[in-house]
């Protein structure tokens, strides 16, 4: 008997006598939960089961962390352009025995071609482009023998019929000057020889100059006469 059992039947017989009755009550007997049996299949399964999260959390975890730590490795070397660089540095052979030669940042040599020196271009002669340079005619003695026009012309075989022609063209030239010279074109002498090398012997030479001068007349115009008549149109012959 517990305390709790002495406690409904006292309370059952007050109930009894209030309603003039005697009612045997019987008090309800509280039921008695088993408790549960630990078993050896249920162990051995709880055991395995933890063992296979184990073995699972291992092996998800175990690469990830590795690679973590791989990528942790490699930002943590630091390599620079220049050291690449040099690491890939090339080296050609050269010459016979074909030795090795580094080449790198660091030094080198450059090979400058040396410019060709000019070669000064000759200036032509008076003899090779058909005129007369002022040099070459200053350079030509000039006449310094004295004589007359009439004297000059009858040394140099004109006749006399031609004479006067000869007279108007010399005054209009050279004014009957044997040393005259024509400072633009170099024509020189009493009928201005142009170019005044073409005179054989000496172009300020009166007798010379008026020699050539008859072969110019003929051989251009015909005679004197004609010269004479293109002289006095043109102002030239």
């Amino acid at each position: 008997m517990t305390p709790g059992t002495d406690l409904t039947r006292a309370s059952s017989r007050r109930l009894a006598r209030r309603s003039d009755a005697t009612v045997d009550v019987v008090s309800p007997v509280a039921s008695v939960r088993p408790q549960p049996r630990w078993s050896r299949r249920r162990g051995v399964l709880s055991v395995f089961a933890g063992c296979a999260a184990l073995a699972f959390a291992v092996a998800y975890v175990g690469p990830l962390g590795g690679a973590v730590v791989d990528a942790r490795a490699a930002e943590s070397d630091g390599v620079s352009l220049y050291a690449v660089a040099m690491d890939d540095a090339q080296s050609f052979a050269s010459g016979a025995d074909g030795a090795a030669a580094s080449l790198d940042r660091a030094g080198y040599s450059v090979y400058v071609t040396p410019k060709p020196t000019p070669t000064p271009t000759p200036t032509p002669s008076a003899s090779a482009s058909g005129g007369t340079s002022p040099q070459s005619i200053f350079a030509r003695p000039q006449y310094t023998g004295g004589g007359s026009a009439a004297e000059w012309m009858a040394a140099a075989g004109i006749a006399e019929s031609d004479r006067g022609y000869v007279d108007y063209i010399v005054s209009r030239e050279s004014s009957w000057n044997p040393n005259a010279t024509n400072a633009s074109s170099g024509a020189c002498g009493l009928v201005q020889a142009l170019p005044c090398s073409k005179v054989p012997g000496n172009g300020y030479d009166p007798v010379d100059n008026l020699r050539w001068a008859t072969g110019y007349a003929e051989g251009r115009y015909g005679s004197w006469s004609a010269a004479y008549d293109f002289w006095t149109r043109n102002h030239w012959w």
